[in-house]
């Protein structure tokens, strides 16, 4: 855990907390405002956490969403989590991703997370 980039963020980074979350602008940000929300405690997955964490990400979530929506504008919202490396998890301490999307940000945003797995992505218009 020494080494863990989340367990060891500049206070600087951090812009909300309550007893078991941090909420941080991601720094490689998709679109304006993606922001992160981290547990305090180190986990690896969403699926480690106990169930007193996932209210207090859920409720960091909707603040942060509250805060982007006066701030930002956006027209949507991905909300992402990825779990073990087989999901594209690169640090194992858990992140939730909030990110904004802004109408005409992409060409089609249809599908959304299904883009994870392009070839399965668009389902519309099949039986």
């Amino acid at each position: 855990m020494g080494e863990c980039l989340f367990c060891n963020l500049p206070d600087e980074r951090i812009i909300d907390q309550c007893d078991h979350t941090l909420t941080v602008r991601d720094g490689f940000p998709v679109s304006p405002g993606h922001t992160l929300v981290i547990p305090k405690r180190h986990v690896a997955t969403f699926f480690d956490t106990t169930e007193e964490e996932q209210m207090a990400i859920s409720r960091a979530l909707q603040k942060a969403k509250t805060e982007l929506d006066q701030e930002l504008t956006p027209d949507g919202y991905n909300i992402g989590i990825n779990n073990g490396d087989a999901a594209g998890q690169t640090v194992f301490h858990l992140h939730v991703h909030l990110i904004p999307r802004y109408k005409g940000d992409c060409e089609d945003p249809r599908g959304g997370v299904r883009w994870v797995l392009p070839e399965k992505a668009v389902y519309w218009g099949t039986n």
